[in-house]
């Protein structure tokens, strides 16, 4: 039959039946393999909103990095099995089908590595701060690694002398961390807080007259939340030289203030003040007296130093605290008729006889 003859004919080594087939066959692996990253991400989404298990949502993040260009390029190979490829086409397509697989594995394997670090975040914030400031860098080593295996691999299909390279890459990485000292010396500041852990996410921190809580450690800057709200950068450095205050690491604070009554109060009066002072102390929760003594004479006042301890780092749990103290001492001193005493001075004149 005219048309049986002219699926024989041949082109470029192969009859228009096997060109015919070996499209067929591409379009058909292309549709299916397309069909079913859609079908398997759709249903990826709902099992990652109905379980917390962590293997949902990584998969889901491996489908949906499986490029369309990989897809295709997959397609053609399959299909390209069945005809005659000229000279060395067949050898050419390999390596490039093989890169290309190369390449989809490390997006899949850095959108894995993402995902469960990212879980792992969440689960730990609140739990221990200090591991999602060491997750900070992990993710960035983690990457580095994965796409250097995965560059290597590439250069060794494409018939690069990775030994060869490699010895190259050590001379010139000597030239590079020459011109990138700083950057560099960031990099190992950002390793000293991982692994020394100065502070971690979440620690309020005085750095000189700046203050803030951390919100983030990078490899290069830690940025802080100012009490005003606007955002503190400091290179890790900048940051590890400096003085840095911690009232994270703060278990409890110490609190120490004084007060001053007046040079008339009566000596049975004075005797009972420390005694007010630490009933006053001891009414409030989460306080621990240590001392009220008559510490001096002042200018104009006899002045009494306290000290005590408010279980826990918060300063509204202390200010609260303070207050209340406060108003309890002015309630009692006013029971007892002890004045506070506030600048004042005495002028003493005295008439010259004439």
């Amino acid at each position: 039959m005219p048309n049986m003859e002219f699926l024989q004919t041949e082109i470029a080594a192969n009859s228009i039946q096997t060109w015919l087939i070996a499209f067929s066959i591409s379009v058909i692996v292309f549709l299916v393999a397309g069909i079913i990253r859609y079908v398997s991400a759709r249903q990826l989404t709902r099992l990652t909103e109905r379980n917390e298990v962590m293997i949902w949502p990584v998969l889901k993040a491996v489908v949906k990095k499986t490029r369309w260009l990989f897809i295709f390029l997959l397609a053609l190979f399959i299909g390209s099995s069945v005809i005659e490829l000229p000279g060395r086409s067949r050898e050419i397509f390999t390596t490039v089908i093989v890169v290309a697989l190369i390449l989809q594995a490390g997006l899949w394997g850095s959108a894995a590595l993402h995902v469960m670090l990212e879980k792992y975040r969440e689960l730990q914030i609140t739990k221990d701060p200090a591991r999602v400031t060491t997750l900070n860098v992990l993710s960035f080593i983690g990457k580095i690694i994965l796409w250097s295996i995965v560059l290597l691999l590439v250069l060794d299909n494409l018939g690069v002398n990775i030994t060869a390279l490699v010895a190259g890459l050590g001379v010139g990485g000597i030239a590079v961390a020459l011109a990138v000292q700083t950057v560099l010396g960031d990099l190992f500041a950002s390793l000293s807080i991982v692994l020394d852990k100065p502070f971690v996410v979440g620690d309020f921190l005085i750095v000189g007259d700046l203050l803030g809580s951390v919100e983030y450690v990078g490899l290069k800057t830690t940025r802080l939340r100012s009490l005003s709200g606007e955002q503190l950068v400091f290179s890790n450095s900048d940051l590890l030289n400096s003085r840095i205050r911690n009232f994270g690491r703060m278990y409890e604070r110490r609190v120490s203030f004084d007060l001053g009554v007046t040079y008339q109060t009566p000596r049975d009066k004075i005797k009972m003040i420390p005694a007010i002072i630490r009933e006053a102390v001891e009414a409030q929760d989460k306080t621990r007296f240590d001392r009220s003594h008559f510490k001096q004479y002042g200018d104009f006042a006899l002045l009494f130093e306290s000290v005590y301890y408010v279980e826990g780092p918060d300063y509204n749990l202390y200010m609260d605290i303070q207050q209340a103290i406060n108003l309890q001492i002015h309630e009692r001193f006013e029971q007892e008729a002890i004045e506070f005493a506030y600048p004042t001075q005495t002028l003493f004149v005295q008439q010259q006889a004439s």
